[in-house]
């Protein structure tokens, strides 16, 4: 199994800065897609941004030019670099891994998600 652990949440006022960490552990052979998604109340679950492994990057286009999305490969780890955060931004955010088990098998994961809430 694939375990995430996010961190990085919590409350800012707007035009602050927060950065997101999740860290994927357990049974891994490879990562090939890294990202984060959120969920505002009432919304569907929509991409944030996403990270291939030889660090290609896409965006939503609400965060594009403020939010950095980048990943360590050596630590399994992404984070997300979000800046300029607006109060629209106020969301239940997600870790979303994935790859090949050392069984040599898919897996795809999903951390617990980390609220972030841009109010002042």
């Amino acid at each position: 199994q694939v375990h995430l652990m996010e961190s990085g949440g919590g409350l800012v006022q707007p035009g602050g800065s927060l950065t997101l960490s999740c860290v994927a552990s357990g049974s891994i052979y490879s990562i090939n897609g890294m990202g984060w998604y959120r969920q505002a109340p009432g919304n569907r679950r929509e991409l944030v941004a996403d990270i291939t492994r030889d660090n290609s990057t896409n965006y939503a286009g609400s965060v594009k030019g403020r939010f950095t999305i980048s990943r360590d490969n050596a630590k399994n780890t992404v984070s997300l670099r979000m800046n300029s955060l607006k109060p629209e931004d106020t969301a239940v955010y997600s870790c979303n891994v994935y790859g090949s088990t050392l069984r040599h098998t898919p897996f795809v994961s999903w951390g617990q998600g980390t609220q972030v809430t841009v109010s002042s």
